[in-house]
């Protein structure tokens, strides 16, 4: 791709390599275990419920280390009383 018209040239992580982009290698492993080999889906709808429901408690209910343990939630009502 180095026609490309400001020089920019896309390259993709190779398949079957996760080291690639680590954190999509991490967030798709959880996915995988947490949600979608956790669930049995009844129809596509019932699948959409159910990993939105897991992404909002991945994005927001889940505690992070790098957080010291708080949610995003708990974190952010931390420093607007502090």
């Amino acid at each position: 791709m180095d026609d490309c018209l400001n020089g920019v040239e896309i390259d993709f992580s190779r398949p079957g390599k996760p080291t690639g982009n680590a954190y999509i290698g991490s967030f798709n492993r959880r996915l995988c275990t947490e949600c979608l080999n956790a669930s049995w889906f009844l129809s596509p709808t019932d699948a959409r419920e159910r990993i939105e429901k897991w992404r909002c408690h991945y994005n927001e209910d889940r505690p992070r280390t790098a957080l010291g343990g708080l949610t995003p939630l708990a974190f952010a009502n931390q420093a607007v009383t502090a």
